[in-house]
């Protein structure tokens, strides 16, 4: 498949249907068409993190005339890989897994970019598709042109100006040039910005990569914490309802890993930063949340073990990986099970209600008149408390210490964690982002220790169960013992790594760091 050399977008007001007024754009070649205008229904497809784009990637689905082919492109345009879209008992439906892909190269190219997330359309269009042959005074062929009239039908419908892709012949590169040339230099032809991916979306009113599980407010330091901290909470919540349709119809696993994020951050905001708000908002809310958070945990609990069996599974040293087997079914049940309340109650009257009184009071909180104490302000005490306590809270702790000490270190971490992420907007990009790269190494270690034990109980919880139901041998269950036992030697290397983590964390540059960081922004 050859690669387009160069394309265009045509001015079509007025333009007649057919492709003769062409002619016109190069009286020093002959143009040919290439048989009757064809139509091609298109969908591109990516992660709803938009993985693929932000890779420099695009998945095309083209089909007609009973034929679909994936094509997956670089950014310069260039073929990456290539097949038929059809699989065993029919072509894939989408939303899907990777694994909905018959394994070959366009699989395997993927995997790594794709991940867990699924495969979704963006975009779908339909292009009615007339192909040109430019000829030179040889009457040899040494490019081509396809012209491409496309109307989007989703995300919303759209008609798009004609589209010319020029595409050169191998041995007449430079005659496609100076057809490229001749096409840019006529009146009503322009360069094209982008791919017709990009061409699609901007029709419809939307932007690759438009969608972000950062907290991505820009605040401005001046402004009054009140306004900063509601358009925080403001962005959270559209982060929350942007992954309610994934979560709850189950299309991959990180649509409840953003959504949860998004919970957390709300709940921590509100903790550690609403008391700024009007009215009382963080304590009548607050409820709510811890709701919404006790709600989303059983599944995305099972899902961290689903995620992980391959591996659990593949360190078993007495065991095998068959004997661990009826516990993966197990936990596949009870993840079916979770699954269901989790829809209910994110299609209940109650999420609805907390969705549309949350906005309003924001809304209403945005407008407030308070000016003081503004955001640098209150994010450089908030951010230097914080760190005081992590600071305190670590430095206490000695190899006699329980492990109750770590676990409320853990959420000290947090804290600062969160509020770092919240106001992260008012820092110097660099030192921000090292601030955050040295807690998170202490964060690691700390959320190792405490997984790990928290893993420890629930897997003799989970034996002790499928023991009770005699739904496991002998052997699954001593499987799952060894799994225990691979945890705790975690847990203690986790234990053993923790005082180099802390004291790289607690040296004189990483606390100068955070004071000059605050200090700057709130002057």
């Amino acid at each position: 498949m050859r690669t387009a050399l160069r394309e265009f977008v045509l001015d079509d007001s007025g333009m007649p249907e057919s492709d003769d007024y062409l002619v016109a754009l190069g009286p020093r070649l002959r143009w040919h068409g290439d048989g009757r205008a064809t139509t091609v229904r298109r969908a591109w497809l990516d992660t709803f993190d938009w993985r693929l784009y932000r890779a420099g990637l695009t998945l095309e689905l083209t089909s007609g005339r009973g034929t679909a082919e994936l094509t997956l492109t670089g950014r310069d345009g260039a073929v990456v890989a290539a097949q038929q879209a059809g699989v065993a008992g029919g072509r894939p439906r989408w939303p899907g897994l990777i694994e909905m892909l018959p394994v070959g190269p366009l699989r395997e190219r993927l995997r790594p970019v794709v991940g867990v997330r699924a495969l979704m359309p963006v975009a779908r269009a339909a292009s009615t598709v007339h192909g040109l042959r430019v000829l030179n005074s040889d009457d040899k062929t040494v490019a081509r042109v396809t012209v491409d009239r496309m109307s989007v039908s989703y995300p919303a419908r759209a008609v798009l100006p004609p589209r010319l892709a020029v595409t050169a012949l191998r041995g007449y590169q430079a005659q496609a040039d100076r057809l490229a040339d001749i096409l840019a230099a006529s009146r009503g032809v322009t360069d094209s910005a982008g791919g017709a991916l990009e061409a699609a979306l901007a029709a419809a009113g939307r932007h690759p990569g438009d969608y972000t599980g950062k907290v991505s407010v820009r605040l401005v330091p001046q402004s009054p914490a009140v306004v900063a901290v509601a358009a925080v909470l403001e962005q959270l919540l559209g982060t929350l309802q942007a992954n309610v349709g994934g979560a709850a119809r189950d299309i991959d696993t990180e649509f409840l890993h953003d959504l949860r994020i998004a919970v957390r951050r709300t709940r921590s905001t509100l903790k550690l930063a609403g008391d700024v708000l009007p009215g009382g908002l963080a304590g009548r809310f607050r409820p709510e949340f811890k709701w919404l958070g006790d709600l989303t945990t059983p599944t995305r609990d099972l899902d961290v073990y689903l995620m992980g069996f391959a591996a659990m599974a593949a360190g078993l040293v007495a065991a095998s990986p068959a004997e661990l087997q009826p516990f993966h079914e197990d936990l596949a049940r009870r993840r079916a099970a979770e699954q269901r309340q989790l829809a209910r109650g994110l299609r209940s009257a109650r999420f609805s209600k907390l969705s549309t009184e949350w906005r309003d009071a924001l809304g209403s909180a945005a407008g407030s008149r308070r000016g003081r104490p503004s955001a640098a302000q209150l994010a450089a005490r908030r951010i230097r408390r914080a760190h005081r306590r992590v600071l305190a809270d670590g430095g206490a702790i000695t190899a006699a210490s329980a492990p109750e000490c770590m676990h409320e270190l853990r959420k000290r971490c947090k804290d600062l964690r969160y509020l770092l992420e919240i106001f992260g907007s008012l820092y110097d990009p660099g030192e921000h982002w090292q601030a955050v790269r040295e807690l998170k190494s202490l964060q690691d270690c700390l959320g190792e220790f405490q997984d790990t034990e928290v893993q420890r109980g629930e897997i003799r919880a989970f034996a002790s169960q499928m023991m009770d139901a005699r739904t496991a041998p002998a052997a699954t269950l001593l499987a799952m013992g060894e799994v225990a036992t691979g945890l705790a030697i975690r847990q203690r290397q986790a234990r053993s790594e923790f005082a180099g983590r802390f004291r790289d964390f607690a040296s004189p540059a990483s606390q100068h760091r955070i004071l000059a960081m605050t200090e700057t922004a709130a002057s």
